[in-house]
């Protein structure tokens, strides 16, 4: 083996006899580096929308959310959930409750998500990030209710941030027929007066559905007294998220589901793998095709080096020492064009990063006005075994056909 590997970097490195294939083959090593490249900045790009997604979601979703399996709402006094709350990994515990209602506003209306909060739910997340306006975040007082609605409802209910007039509220009654003389009758009915805030997570999901009041508010309008949706948890730094989630579920048990911020944006972050899947597997069939280059350059060399395959099998050289030589040649092609388009490709997502000359379009058009990367050492290690594999398979196959033929 070291014999054939010693001559196939003789070949690669040594003048040729003609200067096409010189040519050839570093064309062939630039063709599997830019096909590196382009796999290395296509997976950074779609790891760093994941994490811009994922940051917009964190500063509104809780580090741990513990739902009911069956229902919508449950008791938050059940024995095996206060072992939960005694937990030394738990730092906050907030109880929440929500629920769709219809929305009025003067002669607009809509249905949105109420979900009411306790005085802990501020300290899960960064939830001041997100508020905009000139009010306090006061919910409830001795007088009224308050509203934080999202931006985009408050947008289509035609109201501005101060709104004069309260935000009426309509929940149907548990267990209520439907009075079709008199709709009204079977629902219960609230006011949410301005806060003088509002809420921007930038995505549509909350920012057109959400209004957040308070936890007293909401039990009232559902008719849920002592009820909660959801108990939402923040960990202490030191604890292991991944441990105590699961002990956590070991807890609570089986009627009970503990989810991370992952999980409870499941079917979001299911489409973004997907995407980044499919872009992978297109760039793979893009890589292969520039493996046919390497193909080229191995029959051209083998054609120049046939005076040399005789003169090493008069030495007493076999056939598959000859083939491994050819073989080496190839890895070594494929191997050098894989190790340079990682560089490159790290090199410019690095650039990237830090100058963001590649744009989305004019600034604040966007969310972020140039693509998000993020360079993930799991990615680079699935590039460089995916490179080396397809490159691999493709001189193996290309040695032992050609081989018969040529030498």
């Amino acid at each position: 083996m070291r014999l054939a590997y010693y001559i196939a970097r003789r070949y690669l490195f040594a003048p040729k006899k003609h200067r096409a294939v010189n040519v050839i083959s570093t064309l062939s090593a630039c063709g599997v580096a830019l096909a590196t490249v382009a796999l290395v900045c296509t997976l950074s790009v779609f790891n760093g929308f994941q994490e811009m997604v994922a940051g917009f979601f964190t500063a509104f979703d809780p580090e741990l959310k513990i739902t009911v399996r069956r229902g919508k709402t449950f008791d938050p006094a059940d024995s095996c959930l206060l072992a939960v709350r005694h937990l030394p990994q738990v730092a906050v515990w907030s109880e929440t409750l929500e629920e769709n209602a219809l929305v009025r506003y003067r002669d607009r209306q809509l249905t949105a998500t109420v979900k009411g909060v306790d005085g802990a739910w501020r300290q899960l997340a960064s939830v001041d990030s997100l508020l905009y306006g000139a009010g306090e975040w006061v919910l409830q007082d001795s007088v009224a209710s308050y509203a934080v609605p999202g931006v985009e409802l408050l947008s289509e209910l035609g109201c501005g941030i101060a709104f004069v007039d309260p935000l009426e509220l309509y929940a149907p009654r548990p267990g209520a027929r439907i009075n079709v003389a008199n709709p009204y009758a079977g629902l219960r009915h609230g006011y949410l007066h301005s806060s003088g805030l509002i809420f921007i997570v930038n995505q549509q999901e909350y920012d057109a559905h959400y209004i957040l009041t308070s936890l007293d508010f909401a039990r009232k309008l559902f008719g849920r007294p002592d009820q909660v949706s959801a108990i939402e948890l923040r960990l202490t730094p030191d604890a292991d998220p991944v441990r105590t989630q699961r002990r956590i579920q070991e807890l609570a048990g089986p009627d009970y589901l503990v989810q991370n911020r992952y999980e409870q944006q499941a079917d979001v972050f299911r489409i973004m793998t997907s995407e980044k899947l499919i872009a992978y597997l297109f760039l793979t069939l893009i890589l292969m095709m520039a493996c046919f280059n390497v193909v080229g350059s191995l029959s051209m060399l083998m054609l120049e080096k046939r005076d040399d395959v005789r003169t090493l099998c008069n030495l007493g050289a076999d056939t598959r020492l000859v083939q491994r030589i050819f073989r080496c040649e190839g890895g070594l092609i494929v191997v050098c064009g894989a190790v340079v388009g990682i560089g490159l490709g790290w090199l410019l997502c690095l650039a990237q990063q830090q100058f963001g000359f590649i744009r989305l379009g004019s600034a604040g058009e966007f969310v972020t006005d140039a693509f998000p990367v993020s360079v993930q050492g799991g990615d680079i290690a699935v590039v460089f075994v995916t490179v080396t594999l397809v490159g691999g398979l493709a001189v193996w196959q290309a040695v032992r056909y050609l081989g018969r033929r040529l030498l």
